[in-house]
């Protein structure tokens, strides 16, 4: 069955009946683990199942030029695949991020689960929704903003999402996201993120140690990277 972060997730952003939680734990699904650096779907790739997130972390990438560019970061409750269903080739790589633990669910369960209720399709459709909206975000932030509010907003981002399924405690956050992955992620060089996080820990904005993430000034960070949550529900 679905992890319940997954549920979670879906009852945040749209409301579910007790009936349709319990159609979704119902899903027949299967998990595996998946080791840091594993790809669970390759970019091209033919998807007959979709992907949701157990724990710890995946990440979209795809190659550009030279370089790796993050498209995405999903975390647990997230099925990071569900447009498969329409639009089946993948168009990135989906890869581990430290060992995390996925759950597939078949595409033809899933559509048959749909194919009965109007108000899920409508959940399962405003993820997709919620998925676009962060992209766009990514790519206005990507072109447009300086290095220090963009990676202050990509914490900003992290830790609200991470938020509505219940693993944000006291405005820490685990995460094993590397220098190199936000480099990868906000089109920066890891010189470059290197000297930015260095300024937000001087300004007293976060402490970052090892995998452990705290906001020491969430509201102060939230203004820098200008930063509203409005869209990720």
């Amino acid at each position: 069955m679905p992890h319940p972060k997954f549920i979670a997730r879906l009852q945040a952003v749209e409301g579910l009946s007790e009936d349709e939680r319990r159609q979704i734990a119902d899903l027949p699904s299967t998990l595996r683990q998946v080791a840091d650096g594993e790809i669970v779907l390759r970019q091209g790739e033919a998807a007959s199942r979709s992907v949701f997130v157990v724990s710890g972390f995946l990440y979209q990438a795809r190659i550009v030029g030279d370089r790796s560019q993050i498209l995405a970061f999903h975390v647990p409750g997230d099925m990071p695949c569900l447009h498969t269903l329409l639009v089946s080739p993948m168009d990135a790589d989906l890869v581990g991020l430290g060992p995390t633990v996925v759950g597939y669910v078949g595409h033809s369960q899933l559509r048959q689960l749909l194919d009965g209720s109007i108000h899920l399709t409508r959940a399962f459709w405003r993820e997709t929704l919620i998925d676009a909206a962060i992209s766009r975000q990514w790519i206005a932030r990507l072109g447009a903003q300086p290095a220090l509010p963009k990676v202050a907003h990509l914490i900003c981002e992290l830790a609200a999402r991470l938020e509505i399924v219940g693993l944000l405690k006291d405005g820490c956050f685990q995460m094993p996201m590397t220098q190199r992955h936000v480099a990868d992620a906000c089109g920066l060089s890891i010189v470059h993120v290197n000297r930015t996080i260095q300024e937000l820990r001087h300004r007293r904005l976060i402490a970052w140690e090892g995998s452990e993430i705290e906001l020491l000034q969430p509201d102060e960070l939230r203004r820098l990277a200008d930063f509203t949550p409005d869209y990720l529900t």
